[in-house]
């Protein structure tokens, strides 16, 4: 039983009177109101803090990564060109920038100089100026570029800052040195005889003549999705190369696989082809000889380095014989051409970040500054 309150009135006039009534207990019609909880509410703790992420950006490409980059450096030398020149401690003069402006003219001789505010860029084995062939403008200018876009002058000293002034320098440095001793590789000293037969080394572990070992039933080879072999892609790859080579350049010569039949030692290249290849090497003009050590270093392969000097070159001539229709050789046939394997490679695998990304666009840089040597406008008077 539960006891509750009720009013009992006798009549309208008359006053009201309390008492307690028993009403039996109906769990049915009887509800108990509560003004509090019957019980303390459980907090959910906290999963996250700080305000909410940023919505997903598409990624940039890399001419947007070049463009800021090009801004942060226009910001550099901006902020360096305000800075005073006076009072400057010892050793902060070579992180600075000591010209402003950068821009190109032309000697008594018709040929281009690169000068940095008034003074001409010099030669930094021979401190003579650093004079291009008249014949070079596109080269005149990617130089000019290319100081322009140095931030101090401890730039200047790192080679892979500079790689068209370096390049440019050497075939400066061998040009002079071809005119005073005509005769200096015949008798076994001076630049070119070190360029010539350090190449001649490069032919014999040539990188497009190096193949996989061909499948067979003991030792099978894994293919691609096109059902070709690494062997099979390196000889597809090298095939047109070599047949530019033996018909156009070197007429008649015989250019063996280095690495055949599974042998471990690179099987050296017949004397007379050594000794045709050697030939060639040794009349080519001092830019031609530069830009083809370049490419022989960079991509490994005397071959392919060949190749697109040939292609490319204002001296030798040999692109326009193809004709408008054909296909011209360039940066990127050039590096796939000396990249088969690590290409066959990180296609299965993957590539190693900061390690094949980087080689693979220095090799292309490499290749790039090799064209703009070589190439011309055709109006050249080389030997």
């Amino acid at each position: 039983m539960m006891k509750r309150i009720a009013t009992l009135a006798s009549s309208p006039l008359c006053y009201k009177s309390y008492r307690t009534v028993s009403f039996p207990y109906r769990p049915a019609l009887l509800h108990c109101l509560h003004t509090t909880s019957p019980r303390v509410a459980t907090p959910l703790p906290i999963t996250a803090t700080g305000p909410p992420p940023a919505a997903p950006q598409p990624a940039a490409s890399q001419y947007g990564e070049r463009v800021d980059r090009r801004r942060r450096q226009a910001e550099l030398l901006k902020r360096g060109q305000d800075m005073r020149a006076s009072h400057m401690k010892p050793g902060t003069a070579i992180k600075k920038r000591f010209w402003k402006d950068v821009s190109v003219q032309t000697d008594a001789e018709e040929n281009y100089l690169v000068n940095l505010d008034t003074r001409a860029l010099r030669n930094p084995t021979t401190k003579k100026p650093m004079s291009i062939p008249h014949s070079k403008p596109y080269l005149a200018t990617a130089l000019a570029l290319e100081w322009d876009l140095l931030v101090s002058a401890q730039q200047a000293t790192r080679s892979h800052l500079i790689p068209l002034t370096s390049i440019s320098a050497r075939a400066h440095v061998l040009g002079l040195e071809d005119r005073e001793n005509q005769h200096a590789a015949s008798s076994g000293s001076g630049i070119r005889y070190d360029i010539v037969n350090t190449l001649l080394r490069y032919l014999d572990t040539d990188t497009l003549l190096c193949w996989a070992p061909a499948s067979t039933l003991t030792n099978p080879s894994d293919k691609d999705v096109r059902g070709e072999s690494l062997r099979d892609l390196q000889v597809r790859t090298a095939t047109p190369i070599l047949s530019y080579l033996t018909q156009n350049v070197w007429p008649g010569v015989e250019l063996k696989p280095t690495l055949d039949n599974g042998s471990i030692l690179p099987t050296s290249q017949p004397a007379a082809t050594r000794a045709v290849i050697k030939g060639w090497m040794a009349g080519l003009p001092a830019w031609e000889l530069v830009g083809l050590e370049r490419a022989a270093l960079a991509g490994k392969s005397l071959c392919v380095a060949a190749r697109l000097v040939c292609e490319w070159s204002e001296y030798l001539k040999l692109g326009d014989m193809q004709g408008e229709a054909a296909e011209r050789f360039g940066i990127e046939e050039a590096a796939k051409a000396c990249s088969q394997e690590v290409i066959w490679q990180t296609g299965r695998w993957g590539e190693v970040e900061d390690s094949h990304d980087v080689d693979k666009e220095d090799l292309r840089r490499q290749f790039g500054s090799v064209i703009l040597v070589v190439s011309g406008t055709g109006n050249t008077t080389q030997p």
